[in-house]
């Protein structure tokens, strides 16, 4: 996502990233400079880059703010430090300051950030979770669900953030006021994490009785069953290019962020009273694989099956 952002930002602005891990940011800006043809400290052919020390060092020197965090503890920390003490304006800008969070929390707590952004006249605050997945995030043809009120003070917001993501993705859905963003996220994370279940049971299901990965894939992606999860991150290895399960599922979409996604949705359904008839099950199934799978793409759903039909064959054989 930064680097798809550096790319596609005009030639005089700076990029000032921070990463918890400072030898992730330090590559980043290392790759960057190189792949620019910069000088040692990234000037030469314009989108400068910075690394910046901390997130409140981000902020105050920045007039748009894209935060992507783990955990909602880890975005109510962040913006704890951001905040206090409270920021001055951006220099040289007539705009507010704009944070857009695009990491996968809860709409109440990310409900509760924007008021403590606005309520502070820190700026204006943006919930921009995103679906596309590592493959989308490299090709820049994620898709971002926007959260926030359709104008503000300074004109129309949606129009502001909306070029800023589309450096980064190609679809920008703005799906209503603050924290709507989030509720269409969790609603198609839902999705997905039944999916992927359900593919690795059909690819499963169809290499049992005899049919080759790569026709059976073939056929299900040009008829009703096809999904996301079969098309373009097949958990078997050889049917789509570019996947986790090229790569010994590395690099990918983890079985812990999904199973952290999938218990988001189960709260908010709960205190919604949505029904979830197959949640629970699907929490048992990715519990399961994240304890012999850890770290690994959540599309090891597969291989976790595969290695349960050679349980069951044992036992029936004997």
């Amino acid at each position: 996502m930064a680097q798809n952002l550096r790319a596609k930002i005009p030639e005089a602005d700076t990029l000032l990233i921070h990463d918890q891990n400072r030898e992730t940011a330090r590559k980043f800006k290392e790759a960057s400079i190189a792949a620019a043809g910069a000088g040692a400290e990234g000037k030469g052919k314009g989108k400068e880059i910075e690394v910046a020390e901390s997130s409140r060092e981000v902020a105050a020197k920045s007039e748009v703010v894209v935060t992507v965090l783990p955990e909602p503890s880890h975005v109510k920390s962040v913006f704890g430090n951001i905040l206090q003490p409270r920021l001055s304006p951006v220099p040289n800008s007539a705009s507010d300051r704009l944070f857009i969070d695009c990491s996968t929390i809860d709409p109440t707590s990310s409900t509760d950030i924007a008021n403590a952004v606005h309520s502070s006249s820190s700026g204006v605050f943006v919930d921009a979770p995103m679906s596309g997945g590592v493959v989308g995030a490299r090709a820049a043809t994620l898709t971002f669900m926007l959260g926030c009120p359709s104008h503000n003070g300074n004109g129309k917001l949606v129009s502001r953030v909306t070029p800023i993501l589309q450096h980064m993705g190609k679809k920008v859905v703005h799906l209503g006021e603050s924290g709507m963003g989030l509720a269409g996220k969790l609603a198609n994370n839902y999705l997905l994490a039944i999916s992927n279940i359900a593919t690795a049971e059909a690819m499963n299901l169809g290499v049992r009785l005899g049919l080759d990965p790569a026709q059976l894939a073939d056929l299900i992606n040009g008829s009703s069953g096809q999904c996301w999860s079969s098309s373009i991150n097949n958990p078997i290895k050889g049917v789509s290019p570019g996947a986790p399960a090229e790569k010994d599922f590395e690099g990918g979409f983890s079985v812990g962020l999904m199973r952290k996604d999938l218990g988001l949705a189960i709260k908010a359904a709960r205190e919604s009273g949505a029904e979830l008839e197959l949640a629970k099950r699907a929490e048992e199934v990715y519990e399961h694989v994240e304890d012999g799978e850890k770290g690994k793409d959540f599309s090891v759903v597969y291989r976790w099956l595969e290695a349960r039909n050679s349980r069951v064959s044992t036992w029936r054989s004997r």
